[in-house]
């Protein structure tokens, strides 16, 4: 009899748990349906959400020692002794058999009163609250779908009588609509049957349609945005075939057997383009510059993609060779490592491109683009990525050359006279031994302000328009004749130094402070520079160009101090380094341009070099422009629409200006169909008197008036004042309108 009062609580412990784990089940099974919106998903969710819980609980595994544990623990009556319950009278003492009668004797009277331990509140919370979170989550879902990709029109076809007067009488109906689009073969997209007559699909896609009538129908018409095409009749139905070449609108119409007029709404055709691929390189420079001497080699990794697949991807590379009117072009189509993939949508190429197996030698330049194809057919989309350059510098010259009609020199004249100071300081060295001290001293210094000279033309030309200013050593120069008529010190290079170095020092330090005080300071680059206010921003050049331009500045100060310590031979290794940064901006700024075959017509040699001018004449051209309102016959509506909405009647112009205003937002339909549709249908059903109520016309004019475009401006006399703050207020009145 103890036995099964304890094994009766066990078997309710175990209910409870079993409860506890269909609760939890219940909640993963409401989220799961509210999220999916299908029965299946709710299923699968009480199904997987019930063997996880069942896992975690383990209810089979309760143990008779847990019960035991657990009645005593809360009923005093048992005396910690429920434990002799489950076992054999037999194998117990004359005392054991005792308490174990006197346990069970009390708690047959309170065992069924004991409840056993479990967490339903728990449980049930939390099955409503998955509950509340699918039904959030699927009111978020509606929320967030996209309005403007939800068609206004109906999604079947259904025609309505043209004229109202013949509501009443018995209306052919449409039985069957079948839609196939046949997508192009290149796409992978398979074919596709519908009733839907909002039709998405692929440009050059065969859009077939059938539409079978329960009565005797003529003249079934399809309206293509003003072009008739009449449906042939075949096997009692009717059908018409026709390519999706652009976007745009189209409805149906026929007539019965008594001639009476039935037309169906707009509904949209949109034309998805096929995208050209997409060719990215990563991890390579734009320009790329080698010695002779060096290892040769450029890596090309290369991503192409392209919507429906790639069909060819190549390398196209130009050698240039020679200089001046004798350079030479040489191009040849390089082909990717391995076996290009054709038909996939993403493809990985790599290729090293080694300049010594394109044979160029010092002084070549290569000029290389990936090509690449797609698979769409008669015609592939082509798309090629940016142009890179790679140069082998020339071991003999460096001086920088622009080709006839394939370049553009950006630098100005006074850069290239780096070279002549190198010249001229080689020059002093070599004739030290030969030269006066005093002449040596002089023909350096003079070195030396020819090398600040330019510097200051380049600090000019970077923007540093403050560093006009004395350099050390010239200080007492400048004021040199204020100075002897006050008694300083004379200048101890006076002797040394050339004229016009304090003179024109002097000028340009007291030209800066005049304008300065003025605040308007001459810039020589104004016409050329974009923010004349941020040095860093002044400059012709590129930002990846500005470290370059610094450092070529800084060690022009280096050049120009040893010259003026009459030291040229240190001065030496800072001018050839200025050079070469120099010579590697002016290569960076070069501006390549493929040739465009343009052939020259003939000189006629018996003209040539006349200077005969009387069949030259000046062209001289008058023309006037009429000022036109875009969509003038939209606006027109609106107003007229607001007359109608007053009480005046609908007359025969009325419908003409109507056509017109729907001809105007045709044009607009073609880009954007389902935004215009329901102008259109509202514009259309003006036709039809039954639809010529006030609240009609409201409706068409609202819908009119929010896809007008905002008046531009047209140009001419304003009388009206019109400031910053009142302007604002009228753009949000007109967004609130």
């Amino acid at each position: 009899m103890g036995d099964k009062q304890l094994n009766d609580f066990k078997r309710r412990w175990q209910q409870m748990q079993y409860t506890e784990c269909v609760l939890y089940a219940i909640g993963v099974a409401g989220l799961s349906y509210l999220v999916g919106q299908s029965f299946i998903f709710g299923i699968l969710g009480f199904v997987v959400g019930m063997a996880v819980v069942v896992f975690l609980f383990k209810p089979w595994k309760l143990s008779a020692e847990q019960t035991v544990a657990y009645v005593d623990a809360h009923v005093p009556e048992a005396g910690f002794s429920s434990g002799l319950l489950l076992m054999p009278p037999s194998e117990l003492s004359n005392l054991s058999r005792l308490q174990r009668y006197r346990v069970a004797t009390q708690l047959d009277a309170v065992i069924s009163k004991l409840k056993p331990p479990n967490q339903l509140p728990m449980a049930a919370m939390v099955m409503f609250g998955l509950i509340m979170v699918g039904l959030a989550i699927q009111f978020m879902l509606k929320d967030f779908k996209p309005k403007d990709q939800i068609p206004s029109t109906p999604q079947s076809i259904q025609f309505a009588p043209l004229d109202s007067v013949t509501t009443n009488m018995e209306t052919p109906q449409l039985e069957l609509i079948k839609i196939t689009i046949d997508q192009p073969d290149y796409t992978g997209i398979a074919n596709v049957s519908t009733e839907n007559p909002n039709i998405r699909a692929v440009m050059g896609s065969l859009i077939s349609w059938r539409l079978e009538f329960d009565g005797e129908v003529v003249n079934v018409r399809m309206d293509r945005m003003g072009e008739i095409f009449p449906l042939n009749q075949k096997n009692d139905g009717f059908i018409l075939s026709q390519t999706l070449e652009s976007s745009g609108f189209y409805s149906f119409s026929f007539e019965d057997a008594k001639g009476n007029k039935y037309v169906t709404d707009l509904y949209s055709l949109e034309a998805i383009a096929d995208e050209a691929p997409l060719v990215e390189i990563d991890g390579l420079d734009q320009y790329s510059y080698f010695e002779y001497n060096e290892v040769k080699q450029l890596p090309l990794n290369t991503k192409v993609s392209d919507d429906f697949g790639v069909s060819d991807a190549y390398i196209v590379a130009t050698v240039s060779k020679g200089s001046g009117e004798s350079v030479k072009f040489r191009e040849e189509t390089v082909r990717f490592d391995g076996t290009l993939s054709k038909g996939k949508k993403q493809l990985q190429l790599k290729k090293v491109l080694d300049l010594d197996k394109l044979k160029m030698d010092p002084g070549d330049e290569l000029y290389f683009y990936v090509e690449a194809l797609d698979n769409k057919i008669p015609s592939p989309n082509i798309s090629r990525s940016e142009t890179y350059f790679a140069v082998i510098r020339d071991t003999i010259t460096d001086d920088f050359a622009v080709e006839s009609t394939l370049g553009v020199d950006q630098m100005p004249d006074y850069f290239r006279s780096q070279r002549q100071l190198i010249i001229d300081t080689e020059k002093l060295i070599k004739d030290k031994p030969n030269l006066p001290e005093k002449d040596f001293k002089f023909k350096s210094n003079e070195l030396g302000f020819d090398q600040k000279s330019l510097r200051l033309k380049y600090g000019q030309f970077m923007g540093d328009e403050t560093e006009l200013q004395a350099a050390p050593g010239q200080v007492s120069s400048i004021d040199n004749e204020h100075g002897e008529e006050e008694g300083e010190e004379k200048d101890l290079l006076d002797a040394y130094s050339h004229k016009h170095d304090s003179d024109n020092e002097h000028n340009l330090v007291e030209e800066h402070e005049e304008h300065g005080e003025e605040g308007e300071e001459e810039d020589p680059l104004h016409d050329y520079l974009h923010n004349h206010e941020d040095p860093e921003e002044s400059t012709l050049f590129e930002k990846s160009l500005k470290a370059k331009l610094r450092d070529a500045l800084n060690i022009m100060w280096d050049a120009e101090l040893y010259l003026r310590l009459y030291q040229p031979e240190k001065s030496l290794p800072y001018q050839y380094q200025a050079l070469k940064i120099i010579q590697e901006i002016k290569n960076s700024a070069r501006i390549y341009v493929h040739r465009i075959g343009f052939d020259p017509p003939p000189i006629k040699e018996e003209k040539r070099l006349t200077g005969n001018i009387e069949t030259i004449t000046n062209f001289d051209k008058k023309q006037e422009f009429e000022y036109q309102m875009s969509f003038a016959s939209s606006r027109k509506t609106v107003s007229r629409l607001e007359q109608l909405i007053q009480g005046s009647n609908f007359t025969e112009m009325d419908r003409v200006l109507l056509q017109d205003a729907g001809n105007e937002l045709a044009k607009k339909a073609v880009v954007e169909p389902l935004k215009y549709l329901k102008v259109l249908q509202g514009l259309r059903d003006l036709d039809k008197s039954a639809n010529r109520t006030k609240q009609h016309y409201a409706t068409v004019q609202k819908s009119l008036l929010s896809v007008l475009p905002q008046v531009e401006n047209n140009p001419g006399k304003v009388e009206a004042y019109e400031d910053e703050i009142n302007r604002l207020f009228i753009n949000e009145l007109g967004k609130n309108d």
